[in-house]
């Protein structure tokens, strides 16, 4: 018979060091039924997630691949915040969970192949305007991203940028964010409902990660690294191809899907929150880049040129 007898001890200094009572655990482990796949991962609770506006099949899959989406981003802002967050910062800890995040973000530019070719342009061009003014434009948690990748000038309209810097308040660099122009008319300051709708949801919330990544994004952590290691190939190599990844590989995946559905023939060609979607998501026009100071004068003027 195994001796648990140091086991046990192990559990006991652990309740201890938290000022608990070891035996309750103990009891409540006598009681608890083992646990099940389904009841772990919550199936029956993620498979009932999907609810339907309208009769037609295809829908589904349109909720479907946008949760696992919603799911991939969960798990990039995690590896994020390991990195961010972490106060004894390594090089090969660094490049190893920039891997995962561009891996998670290579899936997610494959994926789009199944919602590219695995639904019927027909039923999709009749229930997109069920969907409005709903736009993929408002995934928070793909805002969270960028503000957690690189510094807040980098995400600010590429028109607004000499009249920004680090000491620009919050709130007005918020008002000229790149994604604004999706969503504002800069002659009249106007902005559209589905902008505004966003905005009364999440801008609180935007405004607090801008803060608190503000010291902290993945070039920030990167420029901590000493300066014979932020020359680490490896390193480099791995900040390149999320950057890369992020803002034009995965861009371009989403534009084309778009593209295929939204500027068919068979529909007036705009997006379901009523964006400019074209000029909004094309790379070339925007021009976001988290880390410009690791790519050449040549590649940052092509940038996005040609894709």
């Amino acid at each position: 018979m195994s001796d648990y007898s140091g086991l046990v001890d192990e559990i006991d200094q652990k309740y201890k060091g938290l000022n608990q009572k070891t035996e309750a655990y103990l009891e409540g482990l006598l009681w608890s039924k083992p646990i099940t796949y389904w009841d772990y991962i919550q199936t029956d609770a993620l498979l009932n997630l999907q609810v339907q506006r309208t009769i037609l099949p295809d829908e589904n899959i349109f909720i479907m691949y946008h949760q696992v989406n919603e799911l991939l981003f969960k798990m990039i802002l995690w590896e994020i915040k390991q990195v961010s967050h972490n106060d004894n910062l390594t090089t090969d800890f660094f490049t190893e969970r920039l891997m995962r995040i561009s891996r998670y973000f290579d899936m997610l530019t494959t994926s789009f192949t199944i919602m590219g070719d695995g639904m019927e342009v027909e039923q999709y061009m009749k229930f997109r305007h069920t969907l409005t003014p709903a736009s993929g434009f408002q995934s928070a948690q793909y805002r969270m991203i960028e503000f957690c990748s690189t510094d807040l000038i980098n995400l600010i309209d590429y028109r607004f940028r000499a009249s920004i810097d680090r000491n620009t308040p919050y709130t007005h660099a918020f008002e000229h964010l790149y994604w604004q122009a999706a969503g504002k008319d800069y002659h009249t300051g106007q902005k559209s409902y589905f902008l505004q709708q966003f905005e009364e949801k999440y801008k609180v919330e935007f405004l607090r990660i801008m803060e608190e990544y503000n010291t902290i994004n993945l070039w920030r952590k990167f420029k901590e690294l000493p300066e014979q290691d932020q020359q680490n190939p490896e390193l480099i190599k791995a900040m390149r191809h999320y950057d890369y990844t992020v803002n034009i590989t995965w861009v371009m995946g989403h534009y084309n899907a778009a593209k295929k559905y939204i500027d068919n023939g068979k529909g007036d060609g705009e997006a379901t929150g009523g964006s400019d979607w074209k000029k909004y998501m094309h790379p070339r026009y925007q021009r976001r880049i988290f880390f410009p100071e690791l790519w050449s004068t040549e590649e940052l003027a092509s940038w996005g040129e040609n894709v």
